[in-house]
């Protein structure tokens, strides 16, 4: 394998690695509003997550740096074509992130209410504005011949893109609903998995319509018709499987389906962008790749050894973290946020 292969194949994995972590804090963050009945079950709801949500958000910003110095024509396409939308997702994250840390430093009703709703906000609209810039990606945005990308609004904010930005919420409300099952008791539990018993029909309906949808727009069928039959068999399988285990009330078996679910979207994702990188409406010959966009060869091996010495001791420490922190929260634990 190629190292420009090669680091495709880790930001990929760092992005689906993201929305494999970050997708149930953001769910946890949306439940936190919908889900809890009283004070109790919302910080008992956050803490749930206190442990873990700032690691999870270090893969995003490690893709970014991966892109950065692996693929700075991408990079610099990307976010500057996309730099409102992007923007945004990093104004809802350093908000969500505040509210984690503010919300219990003051007793007042109000007070808690302006950081819940920061915490709602910022778990909503950067799964949702991420979905309609990866969906972009994959439908096509004008790039030039000087690698400089002039979109519209309605290249950008389109059905499709909208859709697949939706989709992709469902589907972290519904690993984060599975995720609660696994770390509350009592009520909370039953009511988390029950709401996410409900959902699951409604999340499979959204991802089929994105499947739909994405044959019509793009060519991922004609270029990776093997792998999206096989992708779409494979989820069809673990949504069954999901609604099997969570009416048994077998959360962990759940939660590695939903997580399954996550991983099939964004494999398709980067199946169906490889070797390209970012697809050029004005012609695919224009489209951004893995060999007109990457950096020189030296940069490459010197990353790539780099990430081979760090990368195990980053894996590790999360790992240790969630063992650690993985038993349930109960009444009898302190709740802080």
């Amino acid at each position: 394998m190629a190292l420009n292969e090669l680091w495709f194949v880790l930001v990929a994995v760092l992005i689906t690695g993201f929305f494999f972590l970050e997708g149930f804090d953001f769910g946890v963050g949306m439940a936190s509003q919908h889900l809890t009945r009283d004070e109790w079950e919302r910080r008992a709801i956050i803490n749930t997550i206190g442990p873990f949500w700032d690691a999870n958000e270090v893969w995003l910003i490690t893709a970014a740096g991966a892109m950065f110095a692996a693929f700075p024509h991408w990079y610099a396409t990307m976010f500057s074509g996309f730099y409102t939308l992007l923007t945004l997702i990093l104004l809802a994250l350093i908000f969500r992130g505040v509210a984690f840390e503010f919300r219990g430093k003051a007793e007042g009703r109000a007070w808690r209410r302006i950081w819940d709703a920061a915490i709602w906000t910022g778990s909503f609209f950067p799964p949702f504005l991420l979905g309609t810039v990866l969906a972009a990606l994959l439908a096509g945005v004008p790039i030039d011949a000087d690698m400089e990308m002039s979109a519209r609004f309605a290249d950008l904010i389109n059905g499709y893109t909208v859709l697949a930005g939706i989709a992709l919420v469902g589907l972290c409300w519904l690993h984060g609903l599975v995720f609660l099952g696994l770390r509350t008791t009592g009520a909370l539990r039953e009511r988390a998995l029950a709401k996410a018993r409900r959902w699951l029909p409604w999340q499979a309906a959204l991802l089929g319509g994105l499947a739909v949808w994405t044959v019509a727009v793009t060519d991922l069928a004609e270029r990776r018709g093997a792998w999206l039959i096989a992708a779409l068999c494979l989820g069809v399988l673990a949504v069954l499987l999901a609604g099997y285990f969570l009416r048994r009330g077998r959360e962990g078996l759940g939660f590695a389906m939903t997580g399954l679910l996550i991983i099939l979207l964004f494999a398709t994702l980067f199946a169906g962008l490889f070797p390209r990188l970012m697809v050029s409406s004005m012609g695919d010959d224009l489209s951004l790749t893995i060999y007109n966009a990457a950096s020189g060869d030296y940069t490459l091996r010197a990353m790539t050894v780099v990430a081979a010495m760090l990368l195990p001791f980053v894996l590790a420490n999360q790992a240790w973290s969630y063992f650690v922190f993985h038993k349930r929260i109960t009444d009898r634990d302190h709740l802080e946020y």
